[in-house]
């Protein structure tokens, strides 16, 4: 082509990146075109000379990680993917944002090969990065000896200035820079220009000492120039005590002569027009679309090579690791395979009935210290909550850099050595990074992790609890202080309306347990299960529920806990969760004192019951139309799916109150008594329901726990 001839094979290679871009964008009338475009030139130097993958093993376990940040342009990673060989072919390009094409508008884990994390909303990504250099680093102090470098890989992504205006960025950037995550790499696309204008009309910060108080290195360069690009990376590389952020300058929509270094091209398809127009600035043929020189392609195709023979090198050092270190290899093999050891769950707690009551957070912590020791690669934390979420690993150390000033010696505060092989992450008053975090240590693969905070703050993980479920990701998220039972810290802290919040988020398995029993279920179903789980759990004690009646477990999402002594039909059913589960158990002792038999269903898990068949949930609810009654301290809404055309249901659609757990949980009608007479109110006996229903403060679900203090 003529094109060859006048123009180095690099600018070429560039341009088809560009020019696909711009082509996908047009054929589709939707997309982002101005990304691409400026930011070409650093994206092709990173992904045909620095990042290690194989694009024909797209899960070498030691492949560099590369995160699009800024999804919005995806484009410019499906190009890349398509030339350097991934399978994703030019008709898929050609398919961008169509229904049911491989080149979504957003870049989708498991939908596109060689998409490492969904990035959307943005900010995610930036901290999805952050999560994946953490994995890394622990799975790299766990397992490498001296000589046997088995896991070392670099953390890549491109951010923009969006995604550093977030808030989640900010927590992330904050948490990688005092972890000291120096094989962490961030290429910022400057452009300074945003959907709605310049970047100033909102964003008037100094990025780069932001970044250098927070503990990167920053190094700034010329985005469109390749070989300030290779300098930087290489500087980058060089620094292994911090993350860095190279701010490359870049210019937003190069090569359109109409649009570039506007706004206009930030979120909308140039037109034919400018299509043509910015092909001819570039040099390019303006037909055919989707035009690919042969020579760029045998360029791009030069990863497939590299990246084959790194896997092969890899590979043989493999071999000799598990020569020289048998049992650890195989360990890493199985945690990489994401498959848990045999005889994990053989030290798992059972609780008996008329022992001490207990919180599930305590029972929560228990199965955690029988079963973190058999797994390894568990690894996790809270936002600054493990007196109170109760999830530290005794023993495990703490996750920090070994490079951190003190740090030689140092006894972390649940035990062990202050190392990247610490197991015990401190994510600090962070929810939002921790989130997100976990979801990007989930997606590097290797470990399984879990991220802990009050079930209130969850509303601050919410964006990351969602990429979670629509990754599939084996993302555990550990919320405590469940119900306006937390009392004394009110209403601020007492969640509401979040666990059913929690429920409509699809392929979230949401799990509320209603003794330590049942909590012990919860983490045997968290750890087998393979997307995302939240636990709820309770700060105030409860009973071990007797469940010598119970027909099935926790494992199907809702069982019968106790039907009537003699066998005979239900009057009614009453179902519940968590701590309120108790209740059901007392009001059915109050409703058999008036002649009439409860069934008591425990319904944990409303999407492991539904993954049941119908005949099983039949079983479980009784037949249409016998009364139902809920009973869980949260909103109503939503309930009667399962109450059914004669149902009603005890919850709270308002707000709590301070006060004793105890007093709080009855000033709202969480009584056996008020249990019963709404039930009797069902079964049509008002007079009855006014008889047995004391004044409010009656006997509620659940002890007062010991006083702790959690931050606000």
């Amino acid at each position: 082509m003529a094109v060859a001839t006048e123009q180095s094979l690099e600018t070429l290679a560039i341009n088809t990146i560009r020019t696909l871009s711009i082509d996908a964008v047009q054929q589709a009338n939707s997309g982002h075109p101005g990304l691409p475009l400026g930011a070409a030139p650093m994206a092709y130097v990173l992904w045909t000379e620095y990042l290690k993958h194989n694009p024909h093993d797209p899960h070498w376990p030691d492949r560099d990680r590369f995160v699009l940040s800024a999804g919005h342009g995806s484009m410019l990673l499906y190009s890349l993917l398509h030339l350097t060989g991934y399978a994703l072919s030019l008709d898929e390009i050609k398919r961008f944002r169509q229904l049911g094409s491989k080149t979504p508008g957003h870049p989708e884990r498991s939908h596109t090969v060689g998409v490492e994390v969904t990035t959307g909303p943005l900010g995610q990504g930036f901290a999805n990065g952050v999560g994946m250099a953490i994995a890394e680093a622990f799975l790299a102090a766990r397992y490498n000896r001296p000589g046997h470098e088995i896991i070392d890989h670099y953390t890549y992504g491109i951010v923009s200035d969006g995604d550093l205006m977030e808030g989640v960025a900010h927590e992330a950037a904050s948490l990688a820079g005092h972890l000291k995550l120096g094989k962490l790499i961030y290429l910022y696309d400057q452009n300074h220009i945003t959907l709605a204008g310049s970047l100033d009309l909102g964003f008037s910060e100094d990025v780069a000492k932001r970044y250098e108080a927070l503990g990167w290195q920053t190094v700034s360069v010329d985005g469109m120039n390749t070989a300030a690009v290779r300098g930087a990376l290489d500087q980058a590389r060089a620094d292994t005590s911090r993350p860095t952020l190279v701010l490359a300058n870049t210019i937003i929509g190069y090569g359109s002569p109409k649009k570039a270094n506007t706004f206009g091209v930030h979120g909308s398809p140039l037109g034919p027009d400018e299509v043509q127009a910015t092909k001819e600035a570039l040099g390019w043929p303006t037909e055919p679309p989707f035009h690919i020189p042969e020579e760029v392609t045998a360029k791009f195709q030069e990863a497939v090579t590299q990246g084959q023979a790194a896997q092969r090198d890899w590979q043989t050092r493999f071999e000799a690791y598990a020569e020289a270190f048998p049992d650890l290899a195989a360990e890493l093999t199985r945690a990489l395979a994401g498959h848990l050891p045999v005889g994990w769950d053989a030290e798992l707690p059972r609780f008996e009935v008329g022992a001490k009551p207990m919180a599930t957070r305590k029972a929560s912590e228990a199965a955690i210290a029988a079963f973190h020791k058999h797994i390894p690669t568990f690894i996790g934390g809270s936002a600054d909550l493990n007196p109170s979420t109760n999830t530290g690993m005794k023993g495990a150390g703490d996750f920090e850099s070994p490079l951190a000033a003190g740090s030689d010696g140092h006894q972390g505060t649940l035990g062990g050595d202050w190392s990247y092989a610490g197991r015990n992450v401190h994510f600090g008053v962070r929810e939002h990074a921790m989130g997100s975090a976990v979801n990007g240590m989930a997606a590097h693969g290797g470990v399984i992790p879990f991220g802990a905070t009050f079930l209130v703050f969850s509303d601050y993980m919410r964006p990351a609890i969602r990429l979670a479920a629509l990754q599939g990701l084996k993302s555990v998220f550990v919320f405590t202080h469940d119900s306006i039972a937390v009392g004394e810290d009110g209403p601020t802290h007492e969640p509401v309306e979040h666990v059913m919040s929690l429920r409509t988020i699809p392929h979230l398995t949401v799990i509320r347990p209603a003794d330590p029993n049942e909590t012990v279920e919860a983490w045997r179903a968290a750890l087998t299960h393979d997307g995302p789980t939240a636990l709820i759990l309770t700060r105030q004690e409860l009973d071990i529920l007797d469940r010598s009646g119970a027909k099935s477990d926790l494992a199907r999402g809702g069982y019968v806990l106790a039907d009537a002594a003699d066998g005979s039909d239900p009057d009614i059913v009453l179902i519940g969760t968590g701590s309120e589960m108790a209740l059901g158990v007392m009001a059915r002792d109050l409703l058999a004192e008036h002649g009439f038999n409860a069934r008591v269903v425990s319904l944990p898990s409303w999407e492991l019951f539904e993954a049941q068949d119908a005949a099983y949930k039949a079983e479980v609810l009784g037949p249409a139309g016998i009364p139902r009654l809920s009973v869980e301290a949260g909103t109503t809404l939503g309930w009667c799916r399962y109450t059914g055309e004669r149902g009603a249901s005890v919850g709270i659609d308002t707000y709590g109150a301070s006060g004793p757990g105890a007093e709080v949980l009855a000033h709202y009608g969480f009584t056996k008594e008020h249990v019963a007479a709404e039930a009797l109110r069902l079964l049509g006996r008002p007079d009855l329901a006014d008889a047995v229903e004391a004044p409010r403060g009656g006997e509620t679900a659940g002890e007062e726990a010991e006083g702790d203090e959690g931050h606000s």
